[in-house]
C-alpha cells in the first residue's frame, strides 16, 4: 500500500512536470510551428535572440574564465566574498535584476548618466539586452568552470611552476586543456539561461520589435494577440532547451567513460 501510495504521488508530480509541455509541442506540432518559422516577428526575435545571445556568451567566456580560475586558485575572505556575490543573482527574481541594472545604467543612474553625456545610451537598447542577458548567465559558467579548475591538483600546477611556467601559461597550458568539459558545460549553460531570460530583459531593455524583442518576449507580447505565433515560439524554446539538455547529457557521459 505505501509503495502504492509513493507510485501514485511520483506520478502526479512526473504529469505535472510533463503534461504541460508535451501538450503545448503537441499543439505547436499540429498547428503553429510551421506558422511560427514564417511570422516575421518571431523570426525576427528568433535571430536577434541568437545574436545577442551570441553576444553575452562572448563576454561570459572572455570574462568570466578568468575569474573562476582566480575565484579556484584562492579560498580567502575576499574570495568567499565575490563567490556570495556571484551567486546571489541565482536566488534574485530577474525583475529585480532588471530594476538594478535599469537604476545603475539608466539615464538618471551614476554610471548611465555619465555615458548619457558621452552619447552613449545603453538602456532599452540591443546592448541593454547582452548586458541583461550577461547579468544573470554568467554565474552558471562561473560555477561550472570554477569547479573544473578546482579539480585540478595543486601538484599539477606547482610542478608546471617549478619547471618555470608563469601563472599566465599554467592557466594556458594545464588549466583551460584539463577543465575544458567544464568549460562546454558552463558555456552551454549559460547560452541556455540567457537564451530564456525575460524578467531582466523586458525592465531594462524594453520590448521593441526588432531592437529588443527576444523570443521570450515574443512569446509574451504574441500571447496577447496571436494564440498561434506564442504557441509557435514556445515551441521554438523548449526544443532549443531539449537540444542543450542532450548536448550536456553526451558532454557529462563523454567525460564520465574510461578512456580506451
Amino acid at each position: 500500500m505505501r509503495a502504492l501510495a509513493w507510485q501514485v504521488a511520483a506520478g502526479l508530480l512526473a504529469t505535472l512536470l510533463v503534461a504541460p509541455v508535451a501538450w503545448l509541442l503537441w499543439l505547436a506540432a499540429t498547428s503553429s510551428l510551421s506558422a511560427a518559422f514564417t511570422d516575421p516577428s518571431v523570426l525576427d526575435a528568433l535571430w536577434l535572440s541568437l545574436a545577442t545571445t551570441a553576444a553575452s556568451l562572448a563576454v561570459i567566456i572572455g570574462l568570466g574564465t578568468p575569474l573562476a580560475w582566480m575565484l579556484a586558485r584562492h579560498s580567502g575572505r575576499l574570495a568567499r566574498a565575490m563567490e556570495t556575490a556571484i551567486d546571489l543573482p541565482l536566488v534574485m527574481p530577474p525583475a529585480v535584476a532588471g530594476l538594478a541594472l535599469l537604476l545603475l545604467l539608466g539615464r538618471r543612474g551614476p554610471l548611465g548618466s555619465v555615458l548619457d553625456e558621452a552619447g552613449l545610451s545603453i538602456a532599452f537598447s540591443t546592448v541593454a539586452v547582452v548586458l541583461a542577458q550577461t547579468f544573470v548567465a554568467a554565474r552558471f559558467y562561473i560555477r561550472s568552470v570554477r569547479a573544473g579548475f578546482a579539480a585540478i591538483g595543486h601538484e599539477v600546477r606547482d610542478a608546471a611552476q617549478i619547471d618555470g611556467a608563469d601563472e599566465w601559461e599554467v592557466f594556458r597550458h594545464i588549466g583551460i586543456p584539463l577543465a575544458m568539459t567544464a568549460v562546454a558545460t558552463g558555456a552551454v549553460l549559460a547560452w541556455a539561461r540567457a537564451l530564456g531570460e525575460f524578467g531582466a530583459t523586458i525592465l531594462f531593455a524594453g520590448n521593441l520589435p526588432g531592437v529588443t524583442q527576444t523570443l521570450p518576449l515574443e512569446v509574451y507580447s504574441a500571447f496577447q494577440t496571436n494564440l498561434d505565433a506564442a504557441i509557435g515560439a514556445a515551441a521554438i524554446l523548449i526544443i532549443a532547451a531539449a537540444l542543450v539538455l542532450g548536448l550536456l547529457r553526451v558532454a557529462g557521459s563523454t567525460a564520465e567513460r574510461p578512456p580506451g
